[in-house]
């Protein structure tokens, strides 16, 4: 029997965008939508994607291995943010300071050796001021010294799937063997909004004072751009300027990494302008939600006739601005689907394209159980399937 297709859905059609792009949907009296081609970044890699679907918008060697210089420490937070929520420290908890911490150069909270600091006051001073004292007094504070605090840092980045990354401080200070790349940090900025919302609020903070000094935050875009809620900056003389930032206008939201460009206010122009090429032409929008159901199927043989099938995830898609209206979207089924399917087992697919590109493919998945059906049922069944 050959397998059962189904159209299932038509939202848009949209043509693969080269560097200008007219829609061959465009009707008699229309105006053309173009796309322009990627802005020009003065940068030695970068990258531009959608929060939400994951979809690339714009880059460049963002596979590249490159210095991240503080931000790493975006990392760092993310280790600490993951233990406050496993309960292995509290924000109130004291933290004694070590020489170390307090002999730390480059930029800092000052913080005075000897002296007790809370979690949250190290932890503001990381993210806001980003205080390397404070990043390896955290550091040690978690696991005992800055390089088992690193040992940490690497596994999660290897969790994160962050293949291309090696870390071997807490802070981003310079060394051979320290590196990312721009998709690398996407991947880490995306989980740290997704897993610690809370935490992630810290980054849209502008300014922290602390033992009478007050630092401001030095992510520009946070004063210059409304939709910008974070994250964090970098600079070291051989990392060049960096920002890694998020904008987030209409539920959709944009992160933006920015590698090695000249000076602290050609990392902000450059991200102002991959940020505006994304949200000026692109838009995203959910299709399909987690675990609801998108069609059943006959399945033979099982205590239930019907088999409720749909997504293990949400479905994002971005897309070319204007251009919701004409997705084709189908279902594919498998052909003869006989119990017993257990809750998570795919039993087909929904192919999403766009034009002549295909924009998604998803597994559909069985959104329960269903067990064999007794002995009469199955005898029925089998002579029924001998028809088809």
């Amino acid at each position: 029997m050959p397998r059962l297709i189904r159209n299932f859905w038509i939202l848009f059609t949209v043509p693969l965008f080269l560097t200008a792009v007219l829609l061959s949907t465009t009707k008699p009296g229309e105006a053309a939508t173009l796309i322009p081609a990627t802005p020009k970044i003065k940068a030695k890699g970068y990258l531009l994607i959608d929060y939400n679907s994951g979809r690339v918008l714009a880059e460049k060697k963002s596979g590249n291995r490159l210095e991240p210089a503080s931000l790493t420490k975006m990392l760092s937070s993310y280790v600490i943010a993951y233990e406050l929520a496993n309960g292995n420290i509290a924000l109130d908890d004291d933290v004694l300071i070590s020489k170390k911490a307090w002999r730390m150069q480059g930029s800092r909270m000052f913080i005075e050796v000897g002296k007790k600091v809370s979690v949250e006051n190290l932890l503001k001073g990381v993210i806001i001021q980003s205080g390397n004292d404070a990043t390896v007094a955290l550091a040690e504070h978690i696991a005992g010294s800055e390089d088992a605090f690193v040992s940490l840092m690497n596994q999660h980045a290897a969790e994160l799937g962050m293949l291309d990354s090696h870390f071997v401080n807490s802070t981003g200070l310079p060394h051979k063997e320290h590196y990312t790349t721009p998709r690398d940090l996407a991947k880490l900025a995306t989980a740290l909004i997704r897993d610690f919302p809370e935490h992630y609020k810290w980054y849209s903070t502008k300014k922290f004072t602390f033992n009478n000094i007050t630092q401001y935050n030095r992510n520009k875009l946070l004063w210059r751009n409304d939709t910008v809620d974070g994250i964090k900056t970098g600079h070291t003389k051989a990392a060049g300027y960096c920002l890694v930032a998020s904008a987030i206008r209409d539920d959709m939201r944009l992160i933006s990494v920015i590698l090695g460009t000249r000076s602290d206010a050609a990392r902000s122009a450059e991200s102002q302008k991959l940020l505006t090429y994304g949200f000026r032409f692109f838009e995203t929008h959910k299709l399909y939600s987690a675990n609801e159901s998108l069609t059943t199927a006959r399945i033979w043989k099982g205590a239930q006739e019907q088999l409720p099938l749909g997504l293990a995830e949400d479905l994002y898609l971005t897309i070319p601005k204007g251009q919701y209206k004409n997705l084709d979207a189908n279902i594919n089924l498998d052909a003869r689907i006989v119990a017993p399917a257990k809750k998570g087992q795919s039993f087909g697919s929904v192919n999403v394209s766009l034009g002549d590109e295909q924009y998604a493919k998803r597994d559909l998945v069985a959104l329960s159980d269903i067990e064999k059906g007794g002995l009469i049922d199955n005898l029925i069944d089998e002579i029924k399937l001998l028809f088809e």
